[in-house]
């Protein structure tokens, strides 16, 4: 397409100071990564996470031992609706084309143009790290829309310089921790790179009325914290302590910076780097030096890879806009230019790669192959099987006896898939938040434990353990068959619920 033909696009006006956005384009790109998604949204199934979400948004709450309150409630309504698991999915899908709606608006704050929006959008779309959030409906996708929406409002308010342009920033943020506390580095980092490379910014009342909207939009979540011993603290620990020290904190850096950023377009993000550290991206830097305190601290806390994973969004926009200067100054000298065909080639071997590792487009029986490198896509897969395994051990039992479940997962697909199995028993579970839920009145006189157990572990709470058979997940590789899952029934406790639940209870 000429440059001609370009301009005679309709184009959406730009702001003062910004470039004018590129819809068509970005939409197209949009609309395919819809429904591609959509396309195999439903393939396998729930994933434990999912279950999870549901069942703490049926029962509200201010805060869960390992998340705020927002995704629980989403989660809650969109499971409500017909469908099964199709309107979560729906809304996990959302969640990474808002990424990509978003992304290119950052983009134009930094000065790109239409083909810079189009480069972006395209990186979004094929980044490992965005597609393989959205397989499911949980916080790390919505925390991912927050932490893109943030930055683009921060680079709006810097540019205009309105009071009102800061306060849309601090509602995002404030809603943002009433999803997860991860976004609280985020906003550390914004504040190093603000204090350090647009200081005359917070001079102004704008950042601090932000900041108070913050404030007062996270304290719900800050007070059901406090009032419950600070349960997010004790999880933080639990999830540090899987990794090996610094060096295990160290061993997620390549992770973020070659496979969740997508090996072939990690030039693109170094090309941000660069550009961001040029005279041209000097009043944008502030964004390499949050996008650098984000992985320090990551890195330093021995918190997940994906983490800080939406910072990519940021170096993808600063450098599609380098790419773009780079290609206009070719054309100018008419010099050839191997990057013209180089970018779809990188995107799109970016793209299937994040295809194959992040969503279920591979058969069952293939899916094992890549569980090394991303678990996540086969444990949506068995759970119905799973329930119908625990219901046919349950129906040898008297009517009523409860079931005890190892993990949240069990707990969350035997409550919401059972019931239409004809599995009516009560579920008890005693990890993150249903250890603070409690344990239910009485003894647990007979018992079916569902769980990764081994019947050692069980005699410490009951004097009679007999093992009925190994969970099956449909003959596939996950969580519940690696740690050698089993079904239980357990009799002669050692006392009542009550006694036993502090020994019962665990976060992880």
């Amino acid at each position: 397409m000429t440059d001609t033909a370009e301009r005679a696009l309709p184009r959406a006006a730009a702001e003062p100071g910004r470039e004018p956005m590129a819809w068509r384009p970005v939409c197209l790109v949009a609309a395919v990564v819809a429904v591609v998604h959509l396309a195999v949204a439903t393939r396998y199934g729930w994933h434990r996470d999912e279950f999870y979400y549901v069942i703490c948004g049926r029962r509200p709450a201010w805060g869960y031992a390992d998340q705020p309150p927002l995704t629980p409630v989403l989660a809650r309504f969109a499971a409500a609706l017909p469908g099964g698991v199709l309107p979560l999915r729906i809304l996990a899908v959302a969640g990474q084309v808002g990424c990509l709606l978003l992304a290119p608006m950052l983009t134009a704050e930094f000065g790109g143009g239409r083909r810079a929006q189009t480069l972006t959008a395209a990186a979004i779309a094929a980044c490992p790290a965005f597609v393989g959030a959205s397989l499911l409906f949980g916080t790390t996708v919505v925390d991912q829309v927050v932490w893109v929406a943030l930055l683009v409002l921060v680079a709006r308010a810097l540019r205009l310089r309105t009071t009102r342009s800061w306060l849309a920033a601090g509602l995002v943020a404030g809603i943002g921790l009433e999803n997860k506390d991860t976004l609280a580095v985020l906003l550390l980092g914004l504040l190093v790179g603000l204090a350090l490379l647009r200081r005359e910014a917070l001079r102004g009342p704008g950042p601090w009325l932000a900041a108070l909207v913050t404030v007062a939009l996270a304290a719900p979540n800050v007070a059901w914290d406090a009032a419950h011993g600070w349960p997010n603290l004790r999880m933080a620990h639990a999830l540090a302590a899987e990794q090996a020290g610094w060096l295990g904190g160290l061993a997620q850096v390549p992770l973020l910076a070659l496979l969740l950023a997508g090996p072939t377009l990690v030039a693109l993000w170094l090309f941000g780097v660069r550009r961001l550290l040029s005279p041209s991206g000097r009043d944008h830097r502030w964004v390499l030096a949050a996008a650098l305190v984000v992985v320090v601290v990551f890195t330093a806390s021995r918190g997940k890879a994906y983490y800080p994973a939406p910072v990519l969004a940021a170096l993808f926009a600063a450098g599609a806009v380098r790419v773009e200067s780079l290609g206009r100054a070719r054309r100018q000298s008419r010099r050839p230019g191997w990057r013209r065909a180089g970018w779809p080639l990188a995107i799109g071997l970016s793209g299937l790669l994040a295809l194959v590792i992040g969503l279920p487009v591979l058969p069952v029986s293939a899916a094992g192959a890549v569980t090394s490198v991303n678990p996540t896509v086969i444990e949506t897969y068995g759970w119905p099987g799973f329930v119908q395994q625990v219901r046919a051990a349950a129906a040898t039992l008297p009517p009523g006896t409860p079931i005890y479940t190892g993990n949240y997962g069990e707990a969350g697909a035997l409550t919401i898939l059972g019931p239409a199995r004809g599995l009516r028993q009560p579920v008890v579970s005693a990890q993150n938040a249903y250890a603070i839920w409690g344990p239910p009145p009485g003894r647990p006189d007979t018992v079916l434990c569902v769980g990764e157990f081994t019947a050692a572990r069980l005699h410490q709470w009951w004097g009679q353990v007999t093992e009925i058979a190994p969970v099956r997940m449909g003959g596939v590789r996950d969580q519940e068959t690696e740690n050698h899952a089993a079904i239980y029934v357990c009799r002669q406790p050692r006392g009542s619920w009550a006694q036993l639940w502090p020994t019962l209870v665990h976060f992880d």
